[in-house]
């Protein structure tokens, strides 16, 4: 349908998006976290004991239905291509860098616009971070940045991840005691697994039609001043505006629930998001979208995140919230490691633009 690839078929698309959340959010997962997609990779991975969070813990039906979601339009629309590029390697470590960024922010791109939808000011803070790391990533994209082109891969290749989630995901019915399982903290907190499952396959239905992408949307305006991809993303904040005003969550305050107040990291956290969301071609969301449409660089960058996860709780990096007892955010561990991804970064960042001019003086 035409009238779905203009801006207002985006912003109605989006506004189903925030329906999804809403509903998500109304039956039973976090209410400020509703689809976040960092925070659900990260309480699956504990679900399968990659980490030991106790309170992190639940394998999320959410991410599954997403990538199945992009994958049943993308064969709908005969545009379901394998692909694969020769530094897969570098989109997992770049997977891994997505991840340490989010959980010392506490949350992705996603879940930042939900945070600045409940009048959460420390994700305000967040987006001038996440702004000035695209903008980074944007600058390496205009000097030429990439990690090479796609070569057609064995279609059978692009089906792996979504096979190896849809098994996870029946042995959580037919052997749950395989899997860890929160009983508090938000890996507790979960909307039905059906539900969340085509909650999932809708939201995915959606975010592969509107190329939602939080970082993308914003380099497109940094680059052509595009506006386009950003009309879906108005449309989730509006509605999780309206919805946290109707039941009460709507609050400006210094943090909200799992968040923390600490500026200077808020800022290079999201500096980081943002600028490995450039490089490795999307942010969080994207990236699981693109992993159901055959592409193998996504579906290694989504492994990438699953090992951040797993690396952040094992090692101290993730932030801790703040609560009356702790100001809360990242431990030394999280900070330095802040740092070496940001250094890791600018070191792919001059690599994928000197790979890029190389091939061009062939």
């Amino acid at each position: 349908m035409k009238i779905l690839n203009t801006k207002k078929g985006l912003l109605l698309l989006g506004i189903i998006a925030g329906i999804i959340m809403v509903i998500l959010a109304s039956a039973g997962n976090p209410k400020n976290m509703a689809l976040c997609t960092a925070c659900f990779i990260r309480d699956s991975a504990g679900a399968m004991k990659s980490h030991t969070a106790a309170k992190t813990q639940y394998f999320r039906p959410e991410i599954l239905g997403m990538i199945l979601g992009s994958m049943g339009l993308a064969l709908a629309h005969k545009e379901y291509k394998a692909t694969c590029s020769k530094n897969v390697l570098i989109q997992f470590l770049l997977g891994n860098i997505l991840m340490f960024g989010a959980l010392v922010f506490l949350g992705c791109t996603l879940r930042l616009v939900l945070r600045m939808a409940s009048g959460d000011l420390s994700s305000y803070i967040g987006l001038f971070g996440l702004l000035i790391g695209v903008g980074t990533g944007t600058f390496f994209i205009k000097k030429g940045y990439s990690l090479g082109s796609k070569e057609e891969s064995y279609p059978a290749e692009g089906f792996l991840l979504p096979m190896l989630l849809s098994g996870v995901f029946i042995l959580t019915i037919t052997s749950p005691n395989l899997f860890a399982w929160s009983t508090e903290g938000p890996g507790s907190m979960y909307a039905n697994r059906w539900l969340s499952l085509i909650a999932g396959l809708i939201f995915g239905f959606i975010a592969y039609q509107t190329r939602l992408c939080f970082t993308g949307s914003i380099r497109d305006v940094f680059l052509a001043k595009d506006y386009t991809r950003l009309v879906p993303i108005a449309g989730i904040f509006t509605i999780m505006l309206v919805y946290n005003i109707i039941v009460g969550n709507f609050a400006f305050q210094a943090a909200g629930p799992i968040a923390h107040t600490q500026t200077f990291w808020n800022i290079i956290s999201m500096f980081v998001v943002g600028f490995a969301g450039v490089l490795a071609g999307g942010c969080p969301v994207r990236q699981i979208i693109m992993s159901g449409t055959g592409s193998s660089d996504a579906s290694i960058c989504v492994l990438g995140m699953f090992s951040g996860a797993a690396i952040s709780h094992n090692f101290d990096i993730a932030s801790t919230p703040t609560s009356p007892d702790a100001v809360g955010g990242p431990g030394i561990n999280g900070q330095i490691l802040m740092f070496i991804s940001i250094i890791l970064l600018f070191f792919i960042a001059f690599y994928g633009v000197k790979q890029a001019n190389n091939n061009k003086a062939k």
